[in-house]
């Protein structure tokens, strides 16, 4: 069993920036992938950004430029890094691993205001 589990989310200005965290409760190098989705209200999922055990990663074009997925292998974390956040980026956020199956956190949510 895998256990996920995100924080950093919270309530910021247009503009401003927040570091979003995931840790898991295993070695996140044995994930195939890791990565950060969103919901919101009335919308579906989407994948916002992805990172490989390799080390390469992939983004949402809406978030190109503003958001950065990385990891750190020795703390079992994923983080985001999201600046120059929008109205439109406020959701909640998913952490998910895949290690044979999904996996998911709980989520934390993230409301930016205008």
């Amino acid at each position: 069993q895998v256990q996920l589990v995100e924080s950093g989310g919270g309530l910021v200005q247009a503009g401003g920036s927040l570091r979003l965290s995931c840790a898991a409760s295993r070695n996140i190098f044995t994930f195939n992938v890791m990565g950060w989705y969103r919901q919101a209200p009335g919308k579906q999922r989407e994948l916002v950004a992805r990172i490989t055990s390799g080390g390469s990663t992939a983004y949402a074009d809406s978030v190109k430029g503003r958001f950065t997925i990385s990891r750190d292998n020795a703390k079992n974390t994923v983080y985001l890094q999201m600046n120059s956040l929008k109205p439109e980026d406020t959701a909640v956020y998913y952490c998910n691993a895949i290690y044979g199956i999904n996996y998911w956190g709980e989520g934390t949510l993230v409301t930016v205001s205008s």
